[in-house]
């Protein structure tokens, strides 16, 4: 039998990738690995489960038997690899060697940990897939404060569904306003007032120093002297595309696997994408990005070579009490920004010294004005 397809990963990119293959290829032996249990689920869905009342399985799409059926494919779940060996085409499971004919890393990025001081680190929670938010969900059963550790768009996002959901949310990160560097200043307060307005608490600044157990649940100290009261700790710091097994392989890595247009990694046969891949210096953790390279990459797996075309990504993020979607400029580009509206009702609009829009960030009844915008973006990668 010829060396099948391998895919590491059954996320969004994992499992979209297999989808796509299969629309053109039915009969090419393909394996996926992943570390969980291979349900497939939208990872996005996850900072909506609180406000829609869903455990993670009714945020479960799929169970892994239903997927393997679907894609003619053999899933190893709770599976890790060991190593990749490039040079005869074959990774490791322990001592177990698997042969491909290509390999796809799609295993996603890592959340970011830091260090606590103090003896309730066992209370601090980050949700990176569905297994991750049982186990918050599970914690957070017959609680009522959160503390949340991280003011970026997932940050933020779950702010918003917990307080939904009935829990009072206080937010610490080290910075001056919600998601920096992706918001304008003018549409982040607006952002910040719709949770505000939620019953969510900002503390903006200071980071949190250590988290101790105390007779009402936890006491978490923060560096500007402030202490703050709660039930557990969900950390939504960011993430790190997953990288150190590529580099141990000898492929070219940045801060993600860095890939050309076709998403080939540095090795022949070797391919990436999804949160842990760079594509022609992008790294983008959103779903629009990860789509086009998932239809893109399969053509290549079915015998067409075919580089991948970013068109203008906008990113909706799931913030209802205060609707937003952002367009960032592209980095290294010079842009004037100018603010029009109040309140919740923001439009911040990024043009260049011909006029031409380069980016924005709408809030509120602003979101109305994407599609046309939309037409002004220029492609990410054309």
């Amino acid at each position: 039998m010829s060396a099948p397809v391998v895919i590491i990963g059954t996320g969004l990119a994992g499992y979209n990738l297999a989808k796509e293959f299969r629309k053109l290829d039915a009969q090419t032996p393909l394996l996926l690995i992943t570390a969980d249990d291979g349900r497939s689920y939208s990872k996005p869905m996850l900072s909506t489960g609180f406000g829609k009342n869903k455990d993670a399985d009714g945020l479960s799409m799929a169970e892994v038997g239903a997927m393997a059926e679907q894609l003619n494919a053999e899933i190893r779940t709770h599976t890790r690899i060991s190593g990749i060996d490039p040079g005869h085409r074959q990774l490791w499971i322990g001592d177990e060697a698997v042969a491909y004919r290509d390999l796809i890393l799609a295993w996603g990025a890592e959340v970011i940990r830091v260090p606590v001081a103090g003896d309730a680190q066992d209370a601090v929670f980050p949700i990176n897939d569905l297994e991750d938010y049982a186990r918050f969900r599970a914690a957070a059963a017959g609680k009522k404060r959160v503390l949340l550790l991280g003011a970026g768009l997932i940050g933020c996002e779950f702010a918003n569904d917990l307080s939904l959901g009935g829990y009072s949310v206080e937010l610490v990160a080290p910075c001056e306003q919600v998601m920096p560097g992706l918001l304008h200043p003018a549409a982040a307060a607006a952002v910040q007032a719709g949770l505000e307005s939620l019953g969510a608490r900002f503390h903006l600044g200071p980071v949190l120093t250590s988290l101790q157990h105390s007779d009402d649940g936890l006491q978490a100290h923060l560096s500007d002297g402030t202490q703050v009261a709660c039930d557990l700790v969900l950390s939504a710091i960011g993430l790190r595309p997953r990288i150190d097994l590529a580099a141990a392989a000898g492929l070219a890595v940045n801060r993600g696997v860095v890939v050309d247009r076709q998403l080939q990694t540095s090795h022949a046969n070797i391919f990436a994408l999804g949160d842990c891949a760079e594509v022609d210096g992008l790294n983008l953790l959103y779903v629009m990005p990860l789509m086009a390279c998932a239809r893109a990459l399969a053509q290549t797996l079915a015998g067409k070579p075919t580089a991948v075309s970013y068109g203008p990504m906008p990113v909706t993020v799931k913030t209802p009490v205060c609707p937003l979607v952002v367009s960032p400029p592209p980095r290294g580009v010079a842009g004037e920004w100018t603010v029009a509206g109040s309140g919740q009702d923001i439009k911040a609009l990024c043009r260049d010294a011909e006029g031409r829009l380069l980016g924005y960030a709408l809030t509120g009844t602003a979101v109305q004005e994407k599609l046309a915008l939309n037409r002004e973006l220029p492609a990410l990668l054309a």
